[in-house]
């Protein structure tokens, strides 16, 4: 395992061309000998945080109220699993169920917290995401080698601030890479 590759941001490379994974960005929550998660960035998913806050009965008044907070297509390994992506700078959070991945980043799948995020009027630097991207050992390293992802350090305001329609081309310009004059190293094509 390389010791650079460290919690932050992947893009995938205009070579990858998985469906899951086309022009995709995740945030690498982890990497380790066990293999590595993360979160697909730039995928909204067709549910409102509303919706979700309903079925899973933690809206007061139907849900008029709750706020609403990106939820995004985390990835295609448990896809009905909702991980919250947060700030938790001013947020009480549980003692379980919540794994820190910087000093202020954390992700949970507590539905207590999920319910306490309804009953706010506001959602400021929160994300849920349905599902996650799992690697096996030595998978991501080794898709890294190929070409496939580009690893970015983690930088905020491309998970809390950018449109997430935008985050890919944002990502890479945090390299100084403009997205037009990436080439596909497909083979085969003539």
């Amino acid at each position: 395992m390389p010791a650079e590759l460290k919690t932050g941001i992947l893009v995938a490379s205009p070579s990858l061309l998985d469906p899951n994974f086309a022009r995709s960005v995740v945030l690498l929550v982890q990497h380790q000998e066990g293999g590595s998660l993360g979160f697909i960035i730039n995928r909204p998913a067709e549910i409102t945080f509303p919706q979700i806050a309903r079925e899973l009965g933690v809206a007061k008044d139907g849900g008029a109220l709750v706020p609403e907070l990106p939820v995004l297509r985390g990835g295609p390994v448990a896809p009905h699993t909702g991980w919250l992506i947060f700030d938790k700078t001013n947020v009480t959070t549980p003692d379980e169920n919540v794994l820190e991945v910087t000093a202020n980043l954390c992700v949970s799948t507590s539905k207590d917290l999920l319910g306490a995020f309804a009953q706010q009027r506001s959602a400021p630097r929160r994300i849920l995401a349905l599902g996650y991207a799992g690697w096996a050992p030595g998978q991501l390293d080794d898709e890294i080698k190929e070409g496939a992802w580009i690893a970015v350090d983690l930088d905020d305001r491309i998970l809390f601030e950018t449109p997430i329609e935008d985050r890919w081309n944002a990502a890479l310009a945090l390299l100084g890479i403009d997205p037009r004059l990436l080439v596909s190293q497909r083979s085969g094509d003539a």
